[in-house]
């Protein structure tokens, strides 16, 4: 029997880094993976990778972020397929494949291929074509992710009713579809599709969307999607989906409501991929939605297994999976590592969104007082040569101490700018940080500048605190205007 050091079960981001961190820890390490094509997990196969791919293959078959120039003139959607759109796809997966392989073998990471599960808490067998191998592991880390939820009362077809991996799948562009479930990725999906110049309708029985957005944000990505047709059925739950032609499904809701529509994208959350791992022989015991319950350094309540990703549940993001990778393995092997900071949130809505830190409504409700730093995408020269005519940067401040407290933005660039200010708000940063400051022009992180000085000029100009006494009030009528001893005049602008 082979013995390692460390075992883990799926190669998705957080795997990925919890077996790289712990070979560089000169630690023996494995990763099994059910086939070695499936190198890479749910974020590289159908989950991230590809519809992060195909949502910028649509933007720019459609020619949709110059859509203001150029009209319908760039790009004909109805000459557009799905097979135009996989293009780019089966490149982008190959290279990642490669990359991810490339780290393993440099870095001695043994990759066992096959179906893996506990025999008892420190030996686990991975079944494969030419049988059972079992290996003793003295740390096991578990990352096998999550799979869409597939209720046994709906008809899923692949064709007509499918889940966000068939999704990927579809032979053409349907002409309309009914999206069951406004989280993330209904979204995502349902408004690729608008794009598209699908007639797309999102079903949820929530009252709002994407809850743990700040509300602004969410407002403005729902009126976005109103004006490329998108329809919204909130606070409404199903009650059925059932066919009612050969390329027609009727979604009935509770409400006595019907919608038809050619095809239904079925994305009501997702459970933990844990069913095969046969958990019991490790004394484990998944939740109902098949994830694993972890404490302090995501250890399980058997002492040596660990669990990371999506399988842990909430944020189940990649960038999040793989820090909790490297925390994980540091906790295991005793080694000291800083606790992860803030978070922030990238959604790759058409228009994206990004977030970092407290909501609005978060800090209201702390009783925070705080003020609002806005910059409007239309204002910003970056934002026009890039087509962006409704995207903005919020900044979220604390009025008397300047420092930051939440980052919210929509539009181009968003999920790429937020570092910017994430960055100022790890070292304590305050808005003086953009107001003084020197940003490349023209680019989008002028927005943080223009958002600063808006921030700035709603606070009490008559405060030489606010300013640092760089300015005076305007004068009265028939007054002088005064001179500013020692610092020199500087004029305050957006």
């Amino acid at each position: 029997m082979n013995s390692f050091d460390l075992v883990v079960i799926g190669s998705g981001p957080g795997g990925q880094k919890a077996a790289i961190c712990a070979a560089k820890l000169g630690k023996r390490v494995a990763i099994a993976e059910r086939q070695k094509e499936l190198v890479g997990g749910v974020c590289l196969h159908t989950g991230t990778i590809p519809s992060k791919t195909m949502r910028e293959a649509i933007l720019h078959l459609t020619g949709f972020r110059q859509r203001e120039v150029y009209g319908d003139q760039y790009r004909s959607r109805k000459s557009i397929t799905m097979d135009a759109l996989r293009q780019k796809l089966a490149q982008v997966s190959r290279r990642e494949w490669d990359v991810i392989q490339d780290q393993f073998d440099r870095n001695g990471v043994e990759t066992l291929v096959g179906e893996a599960s506990f025999v008892d808490p420190h030996t686990i067998e991975v079944l494969n074509i030419e049988g059972p191998i079992l290996i003793e592991a003295d740390k096991v880390l578990l990352a096998p992710g999550t799979k869409p939820a597939r209720p046994p009362h709906i008809p899923f077809d692949g064709r007509t009713v499918f889940d966000s991996d068939e999704f990927l799948e579809l032979d053409h562009i349907p002409r309309s579809m009914i999206v069951v479930g406004g989280g993330v990725i209904g979204v995502e999906y349902g408004l690729m599709m608008a794009t598209l110049g699908v007639r797309v309708t999102i079903i949820d029985g929530r009252d709002r969307l994407l809850d743990f957005c700040d509300r602004e944000i969410v407002d403005s990505l729902v009126y976005n999607a109103r004006s490329m047709g998108v329809t919204f059925r909130l606070g409404e739950n199903v009650a059925e989906v059932r066919r009612v032609g050969v390329n027609s499904v009727a979604v009935e809701l509770e409400s006595g409501k019907r919608i038809l529509g050619e095809t239904v994208l079925f994305s009501v959350g997702r459970e933990g991929d844990s069913a095969s791992l046969n958990l019991e022989a490790a004394g484990l015991a998944p939740d109902s939605r098949g994830r694993i319950v972890v404490g302090d350094g995501f250890q399980t309540d058997v002492p040596h297994v660990y669990a990371v990703g999506d399988i842990v549940g909430f944020p189940a993001l990649a960038s999040a999976s793989m820090e909790q990778g490297r925390q994980a393995v540091c906790h295991a092997f005793g080694v000291p590592a800083r606790k992860m900071g803030e978070i922030p949130y990238g959604l790759f809505t058409v228009p994206e969104i990004s977030s970092i830190g407290k909501s609005e409504q978060q800090l209201t409700a702390d009783h925070v007082p705080y003020e609002v730093g806005l910059a409007r995408f239309s204002e910003i020269a970056r934002g026009q040569i890039a087509g962006d005519e409704s995207g903005m940067l919020k900044l979220l401040f604390h009025r008397e101490t300047r420092q930051l407290l939440g980052i919210h933005a929509i539009g181009e660039s968003s999920t790429e700018i937020i570092h910017i200010g994430q960055a100022v708000m790890a070292f304590g940063g305050t808005l003086d940080y953009f107001r003084d400051s020197v940003f490349n022009y023209p680019t989008m992180a002028e927005a943080y500048k223009v958002a600063a000085l808006d921030g700035l000029n709603k606070l009490t100009a008559y405060d030489e605190e606010v300013v640092g006494g760089w300015f005076e009030p305007e004068p009265a009528a028939g007054e002088s205007v005064r001179e500013v001893e020692p610092a020199e005049k500087v004029v305050l602008a957006v």
